[in-house]
């Protein structure tokens, strides 16, 4: 977007940024990383301690990954098999993507290089919120595909998981947020899959007073 002739890389962020779900399998540069990490560090907070309330937790390494990928795909077959009868097209979708996926398939983490757990207090939802966009606009920016996955968090039922995660009672996961190189090119069924089950975006509705 041009504003006085000029792009806004605010704005230009913003408008490319979208969800990534087929990934190079090559690692992001930790100078990088820290960049994004720290962007979504400064997002905006409340917070009674006067600092920020979340932290992060950084996946790479690829047996974890494993893991948490064994730990999730049960929930996430549970969840399209009650899809069937009550979303069906939801259900053709997921299913799409899945049989183009590339082996192994994982339809909850993607393959993804990077996986980052924000972790905070679950009284400070909004605020761990705006520190994942910031994460998703920064990554865009510097040319980093992002994800965010609800599934994802649905770890809590594997004990060596949350004991890595160091996740305590009054803490919740949110995302997590995957990030890696978007997939230059993917397989003809991939492209169709990710393009099939991309949200439409309607116009903004305002009202004026």
């Amino acid at each position: 977007m041009k504003v006085n002739n000029m792009v806004n890389p605010v704005i230009e962020a913003i408008n490319k940024r979208k969800s990534v779900r087929a990934y190079e399998p090559k690692p992001i540069p930790r100078d990088i990383l820290n960049m994004i990490i720290d962007a979504g560090n400064q997002a905006p907070f409340v917070s009674e301690k006067r600092f920020q309330p979340w932290r992060f937790v950084v996946v790479e390494n690829q047996e974890f990954k494993q893991k948490l990928a064994q730990t999730t795909f049960p929930i996430w077959e549970r969840f399209m098999e009650g899809m069937k009868e009550t979303s069906p097209d939801l259900y053709e979708m997921g299913v799409m993507i899945y049989e183009a996926m590339d082996d192994p398939k994982d339809p909850v983490y993607y393959s993804a290089p990077v996986i980052i757990f924000v972790i905070g207090p679950t009284r400070n939802a909004t605020c761990c919120a705006l520190a994942c966009e910031n994460i998703m606009l920064a990554a865009t920016s510097l040319g980093i595909g992002s994800c965010y996955v609800g599934f994802g968090a649905m770890v809590t039922g594997n004990d060596d998981v949350v004991q890595a995660l160091e996740l305590s009672e009054d803490e919740r996961i949110y995302g997590p947020i995957l990030l890696g190189y978007p997939k230059e090119n993917p397989s003809k069924e991939l492209a169709d899959a990710l393009d099939k089950i991309g949200p439409k975006k309607k116009e903004a509705v305002i009202k004026w007073i």
